[in-house]
C-alpha cells in the first residue's frame, strides 16, 4: 500500500500563517463590533439623561437643575451637592442619586451597566469621585452671572450641549473637559432638546493649540 503523504515543514508553516491571519481578522471584527455596541450603549445613556432633564423641567416650572458641586465628597454636605444634576435628575426618573452608587469611591467595584457609565471609558474612581458624563456648566452662566434657566427660554436647544463624554473627573465643566479619543476618535453629547449624537474630535478640539473649539455652531456651549 502507498504510504500517506505527510505535510512538509513549509506547508505546515503556511497553514499556521493562514490560521494566524484569519484569527487576527476575526479579532479585529470582534473588536469593531464591541466598540460599536459600547458606543450605542453610551448614546442610549445620554438619551436617558436627556429624557430625565425634560421630566425634571415638566415637574419644576420648566426649570433646569442646578449644576451642583464639581467634585462632591463621599456624602452630600452642602446644598450645592444635593441641589445638583447628579441628584435631581436621577430622582426625577425614580433612580438612586449619585451618592448611592458604590463605585464612585471604590475603584475595585464592578461598574455594571447603568446610565451613569460609558462602557468605553476605562476611567475608575479616584477614591472620592467618578463621573463618566460631565454637565456643561455654562448653560446657566458662571460666577456672579449664574442663574436658574428655563428650558423654553434657551435658543437653539438642538445645538446647546448639556452632558458629554468626559476625560476628567468633575461633574460639571466646559468644552476643555470633552474626551478626545473615546468612540473611534470622538465623543458623544446630549443636547438640551434631548437628542444625542457623536462628533469627531476634530470638530471640537484643536490638536495644534491643544484647546477646545468653541465656535462650532453645532456644539453651542454658551446659549
Amino acid at each position: 500500500m502507498r504510504a500517506s503523504r505527510a505535510f512538509t515543514l513549509v506547508e505546515l508553516l503556511v497553514v499556521i500563517a493562514i490560521i494566524g491571519i484569519l484569527a487576527a481578522m476575526l479579532l479585529t471584527v470582534v473588536s469593531q463590533v464591541r466598540s460599536r455596541v459600547q458606543a450605542v450603549c453610551c448614546l442610549n445613556n445620554l438619551r436617558h439623561w436627556g429624557d430625565a432633564t425634560h421630566i425634571f423641567a415638566l415637574d419644576n416650572d420648566g426649570l433646569l437643575t442646578k449644576d451642583g458641586w464639581a467634585n462632591p465628597g463621599l456624602f452630600p454636605k452642602k446644598s450645592s451637592e444635593t441641589n445638583s444634576w447628579y441628584v435631581q435628575l436621577p430622582q426625577a426618573v425614580g433612580m438612586p442619586s449619585y451618592f448611592e452608587m458604590p463605585w464612585r469611591s471604590n475603584s475595585t467595584i464592578d461598574l455594571g451597566h447603568s446610565i451613569w457609565i460609558c462602557p468605553s471609558n476605562p476611567r475608575r474612581s479616584t477614591g472620592t469621585n467618578l463621573f463618566h458624563y460631565c454637565r456643561n456648566e455654562l448653560i446657566d452662566g458662571t460666577g456672579a452671572d449664574e442663574h436658574r434657566v428655563r428650558l423654553e427660554d434657551l435658543p437653539r436647544p438642538a445645538s446647546i450641549v448639556h452632558l458629554f463624554d468626559s476625560r476628567d473627573k468633575p461633574a460639571i465643566g466646559t468644552a476643555s473637559y470633552v474626551h478626545t479619543n473615546l468612540h473611534n476618535r470622538g465623543a458623544q453629547f446630549v443636547f438640551i432638546d434631548g437628542h444625542a449624537a457623536r462628533f469627531k474630535n476634530t470638530e471640537y478640539w484643536n490638536f495644534k493649540t491643544y484647546k477646545a473649539i468653541t465656535n462650532n455652531p453645532a456644539l453651542v456651549w454658551i446659549p
